[in-house]
């Protein structure tokens, strides 16, 4: 089950670090070169939504995974910085799945 939460955490992350990309380097200038306003409100808004998710998660698998707070906070912060979720899951992809006492004291 933890490792079920944790694979969909990933993915999650993934999914919301790639929207940013789309964000900034589609939808903006769509909008700002060709004046196609409707590209960042509805990218923006999938973003926003997948943000949420995220950061659903991140208090998910908190609990469930009995992260640190360390591995909290760092979650936490990487989802507001631009790219963070990518490094914070490569960190992520290297702590041991298989145990999670392992997962929390690797932080």
């Amino acid at each position: 089950m933890k490792n079920f939460q944790l694979k969909w955490f990933r993915r999650v992350g993934l999914v919301e670090g790639l929207s940013l990309i789309t964000l900034l380097f589609i939808a903006m200038p769509l909008k700002y070169m060709f004046g196609v306003d409707q590209a960042v409100s509805i990218v923006g808004m999938a973003h926003g939504v997948l943000f949420l998710l995220y950061m659903s998660f991140v208090f998910l698998v908190t609990l469930t995974v009995r992260w640190s707070l360390k591995w909290f906070l760092g979650a936490s912060v990487v989802a507001i910085i631009p790219f963070g979720n990518f490094v914070f899951d490569a960190k992520l992809k290297k702590a041991d799945f298989a145990q999670p006492e392992s997962v929390v004291e690797k932080v």
